[in-house]
């Protein structure tokens, strides 16, 4: 059975969470508090060197970091990785813009904000990452308006690595009433079979 190495409120952990659920894989949970500092413990390190969460012990001693290869590793051969050669660049396309271009901005102000309550004490911080994450959101918007999903009109990893930090942006202070087509694709997802809710263990034993 997989084992994953989660902090709930993570959006990186939680893509690895939701995946893992509408694939129907069994999977155990291990929680690690990050503001703890679990993750720089020597074991953990022996398991990710980079002492970041998520990572997934595949088989014992053998372990995979980084949320969006994780993804890519599960989806392989479903659904929620496209066969077609071109889309299946276009997925990564996004995996990477969402590391890039999205995740540093959103998810690190929605951190310092919810998860540490010092939005005080980053303030200066967080106004330098207020525009880069609108950009980001501008440029989903405008993929969005006339699309379902980000790729090839369905479903994919491309479309859950990407809601993991949009739906909770707000909580980094990121208004999201502007962005029409991102709040119906946000629904869309949430639609999804056996989808569940950020701090949600569902499918775990």
């Amino acid at each position: 059975m997989y084992r994953l190495y989660d902090f709930l409120p993570s959006g990186n952990g939680y893509k690895v969470r939701l995946l893992l659920t509408q694939l129907e894989i069994p999977f155990e949970i291990v929680e690690l508090n990050i503001l703890k500092g679990e993750t720089r413990t020597p074991e953990f390190l022996a398991k990710n060197p980079n002492g970041r969460i998520p990572v997934l012990e595949i088989q014992p001693n053998q372990f995979l970091a980084e949320s969006n290869a994780i993804l890519f590793y599960l989806s392989e051969g479903t659904q929620y990785l496209p066969s077609d050669r071109l889309e299946r660049a276009q997925v990564m396309q996004w995996l990477f813009f969402e590391q890039y271009s999205h995740e540093p901005y959103i998810a690190t102000s929605r951190f310092w904000i919810s998860c540490l309550g010092k939005a005080d004490e980053y303030r200066d911080a967080i106004n330098q990452k207020r525009e880069p994450g609108y950009a980001a959101l501008r440029v989903m918007e405008k993929h969005l308006a006339n699309r379902a999903f980000f790729v090839g009109e369905r479903y994919t990893i491309a479309d859950i690595a990407l809601y993991a930090y949009t739906h909770v942006a707000h909580e980094g202070g990121f208004e999201l009433t502007g962005f029409p087509a991102i709040n119906a694709w946000l629904e869309r997802v949430k639609a999804q079979p056996k989808h569940i809710s950020i701090t949600q263990r569902k499918g775990a034993d």
